[in-house]
């Protein structure tokens, strides 16, 4: 890896053969054999719901859509589908990649990928389209529990933050998404926030809205394809220079992106002496000197990851006994 240097570093599916090998192989044989079921959520496609900010800029208030997110398909993929191993990872600029690792996870046909991610979409159509969030009779348990995340957080982030209501071309793309035989109610729901419809037909659309604004936005693409390639953990974003480190969900509505450590502060951290180091050192301590990465701000990012990889370890070991005990296996 130190003599490729490499300009960033992506990571696909386990293939039958190396993939710098696939013109050499029979024609059909070449094939991925397992690969992470991964998510990718970009920021830019959030722009028509958030006035802070555009294209690959970010801030903190309208990162508060990549807190919704994690929060809402963390708990679907963990209670929904049952897995257990899942690495969220901030992008190095405007975005969330999350890897499910799970053995069962990382098998899935091309078809099941594709089911999942539809599982998980609610928000359809394409900038021509305004209404994007259709809710029907009886609301699914999935949209149900998204909501409740969601109502957590519209009130700031919606309300106060991106002050949907303060102006009038915000308050006439909110009006555009009401059901035109309720608008009445709407100008009393405008003035109370969220007074409950009576109409039948427009019984869901303070709901719709309040996805419509905040609902995770996936690539589904990235989520479908076993070839699809996504930035390594821990690469350097090439633009911003900030390093790509997992998010730690305890501490997820602290997190902020622009205090993630940097390819400059890291070097800096490096060639920076300790204070009190002799200049005379033993072989022993040199070698504990060569873990650099205790020594500088990705050490708590490295333990976190170094968590995760152990528990998928002892999850590994105990379904290989679990197996040699069905087979009578000692």
């Amino acid at each position: 890896m130190q003599k490729m240097n490499p300009y960033k570093i992506d990571i696909g599916a386990i293939y039958s053969h190396r993939p710098n090998q696939h013109n050499t192989v029979k024609s059909g044989t070449f094939q991925a054999l397992e690969k992470e079921l991964v998510f990718d959520i970009d920021m830019t496609d959030y722009d028509d719901v958030r006035s802070c900010c555009s294209a690959a800029d970010i801030c903190c208030k309208c990162w508060t859509l990549m807190t919704i997110a994690i929060r809402i398909l963390d708990r679907a993929l963990r209670e929904d589908f049952g897995f257990q191993h899942l690495l969220w990872v901030y992008s190095g600029r405007r975005g969330v990649h999350c890897w499910v690792c799970d053995e069962a996870a990382r098998k899935l046909s091309v078809a099941a990928r594709s089911a999942v991610a539809e599982y998980l979409s609610l928000i359809k159509g394409g900038e021509e389209t305004v209404k994007k969030v259709v809710l029907t009779d009886p609301i699914h348990p999935f949209i149900r529990e998204s909501l409740a995340v969601v109502e957590r957080y519209f009130p700031r982030y919606a309300l106060q933050e991106q002050d949907i209501l303060g102006r009038k071309e915000s308050v006439d793309k909110v009006l555009s998404l009401v059901p035109e035989d309720i608008l009445f109610t709407v100008y009393l729901w405008l003035q109370s926030l969220f007074l409950q419809a009576t109409a039948k037909k427009g019984q869901y659309f303070e709901k719709e809205i309040m996805l419509q604004y905040c609902y995770p936005r996936l690539d589904v693409n990235v989520s479908k394809g076993v070839n699809h390639l996504l930035k390594s953990p821990f690469s350097v974003h090439p633009k911003t220079g900030r390093i790509s480190v997992p998010i730690n969900l305890k501490e997820l509505d602290v997190f902020d992106p622009f205090a993630v450590p940097t390819i400059s502060l890291i070097c800096e951290e490096l060639d920076r002496p300790r204070a009190g180091e002799d200049e005379e050192k033993s072989e022993e301590s040199k070698d504990k000197e060569n873990e650099k990465d205790a020594r500088t701000t990705l050490a708590k990012y490295v333990k976190y990851f170094d968590q995760f990889l152990d528990a998928m370890a002892r999850s590994w070991k105990g379904e290989l006994l679990r197996k040699s005990d069905l087979q009578k296996e000692f």
